[in-house]
């Protein structure tokens, strides 16, 4: 292998294999030719030259800093890759490298989304063996049971307390000692922990619980609203505080991508999140309950806006990739321990998605032309990605994901619904648009009601629910930055549109297609 296939070899393997001493312009070399058409880069670079200067120069940074966690061996001393949002610290920005109204440049930039418009294909992954999930996990897998208590709609089981029932249950929990807000609901758990012990001959148990459906994404399309209005419904509870993103995160010692790696997460850390409604359910399995409502049919909610998307971390601990896609996807572990779990996906239009997320999570120096700028820069980092690899590849590549400016990635719905569909069932996944959901709340409600098999609701509850103000919108300060840039426009809706295309085939619903124009929260 010569020495500039080993270099390239970074987006193919493991993003964690640069040499010490790669510089920015060796970097940049690289990619022209592996990129293949080095007119078409030539051309491209005449306007983005300083930019992807700046971001190659960040890019070797990061990937020093990795080296040298690999030549320790020691993750806690690792400083992953920040949030793209954070990365413009890391970045010289320079002059704007290009002209809005150049023709030239527009052209250069429609090229680049019609040459991705020319790779998008949608091939199927295999399915991992359950022994195999078992041998990455096997501490989860020995903790959850296979089978749930029957009589009891949510998934339960009982487990033996080994523990001291006067010591502190919660003293380990790194949601916990990681978070001052949560350590209010963990002292009330504390304190009414022993009277809701099971207590059988000269043993202890506890009931211990997982989530009876998820809503699992995405970002920006109006899941704390939908998590808001379901916490109002008295059959319903979620976790002590919503986005535990355990599944994606906590369980890989991931707390922010700024910070690195913490202590991983075990999984009874997860299901401690679960215990307030677990309290309930065991209260009337013994009889102890109390109120108007039917505590047998409590069901418990997850929501965390990654769990549908995010399998970066995958790269750090999974080492048989194939073709650099990963081996194990979130929800292989999810079906594995609760096969008949349900999902709730709320989407919007991905680009008015993409625009709400940079309005968002951007620090400083937000405007329409700064995020022309991110959205330029990211689609010429995704087309060189897959001028060598498979969508999926690119898709799941955590280092092509942490260097893109803005997540392009999150809005191409459907490569992760049709993974998620290989595991589950289509009935086991209710897809829902925002903006049906911001014109007609009462409408997807109801929607969610009927497929969680939640009863009926008086109608004051059910106003309660349904006409509350919309939650987690806009901030003022973001909507005086005004639209996005029409050209912006054009281009993301050429850039997704055989994506969303795809998605109202595989739904049956041509609204999926975001044609028409959107309305936002």
């Amino acid at each position: 292998m010569t020495q500039t296939d080993y270099k390239f070899s970074l987006l193919r393997e493991r993003p964690l294999l640069l040499q010490v001493e790669d510089s920015p312009m060796n970097l940049f070399a690289v990619l022209e030719v592996k990129r293949g058409s080095q007119r078409r880069w030539s051309a491209l670079a005449c306007f983005r030259k300083a930019r992807l200067y700046g971001l190659f120069f960040a890019l070797t940074a990061m990937f020093l800093i990795m080296a040298s966690y690999i030549l320790n061996g020691d993750k806690k001393g690792l400083l992953l890759t920040p949030s793209p949002y954070h990365f413009s610290s890391l970045v010289n920005p320079g002059p704007l490298p290009f002209n809005l109204s150049s023709a030239k440049d527009y052209a250069n930039i429609k090229m680049v989304v019609k040459t991705i418009a020319s790779k998008v294909e949608f091939s199927s992954r295999p399915i991992p063996d359950w022994k195999d999930l078992v041998q990455s996990e096997p501490h989860m897998f020995s903790v959850i049971p296979r089978k749930f208590l029957p009589d009891v709609k949510n998934p339960c089981w009982y487990e033996e307390h080994s523990g001291n029932i006067t010591g502190d249950p919660y003293g380990a929990n790194l949601y916990a000692r990681y978070s001052k807000r949560f350590r209010t609901a963990f002292d009330h758990l504390r304190n009414t922990f022993r009277e809701h012990l099971y207590h059988r001959g000269n043993k202890y148990y506890r009931l211990r619980c997982l989530p009876y459906f998820y809503i699992i994404g995405q970002p920006k399309c109006g899941t704390t609203d939908l998590y808001d209005r379901l916490r109002l419904h008295p059959d319903v509870r979620f976790t002590t505080f919503k986005e535990p993103h355990w599944w994606t995160r906590k369980r890989f010692g991931i707390i922010r991508l700024s910070e690195g790696f913490h202590d991983r997460y075990p999984v009874e850390d997860y299901l401690d999140l679960f215990d307030p409604a677990a309290y309930q359910i065991h209260d009337h399995l013994q009889g102890n309950s109390s109120g108007g409502w039917s505590k047998h049919n409590i069901i418990i909610g997850e929501a965390s806006a990654s769990t549908m998307w995010d399998n970066n971390a995958w790269v750090y601990f999974y080492d048989n990739a194939t073709e650099g896609e990963p081996p194990f996807l979130i929800q292989d572990f999810v079906h594995a321990v609760q096969p008949d779990a349900r999902f709730i996906v709320m989407l919007r239009d991905p680009v008015e998605r993409l625009y709400s997320d940079y309005l968002y999570f951007g620090i400083a120096n937000k405007s329409a032309e700064d995020f022309h700028e991110k959205v330029s820069e990211s689609l010429q980092l995704f087309d060189g990605c897959l001028a060598e690899f498979s969508m999926r590849s690119c898709v799941y590549n955590t280092t092509l994901n942490n260097a893109m400016p803005v997540r392009l990635q999150v809005g191409l719905y459907i490569v992760y619904l049709l993974d998620w569909l290989t595991v589950f069932h289509r009935d086991q996944i209710l897809v829902l648009r925002l903006e049906d959901h911001a014109s007609n709340r009462k409408y997807t409600m109801h929607q969610v009601f009927d497929f969680l098999s939640l009863g009926p609701l008086t109608e004051q509850k059910e106003a309660e629910i349904t006409k509350s103000p919309a939650s987690n919108t806009r901030r003022p300060a973001d909507k005086n930055l005004g639209p996005m840039l029409p050209v912006t426009k054009e281009i993301l809706r050429d850039f997704y549109s055989p994506f969303n295309e795809k998605l109202a085939k595989v739904l049956r619903n041509e609204s999926f297609r975001w044609e028409g124009h959107s309305k936002h929260m």
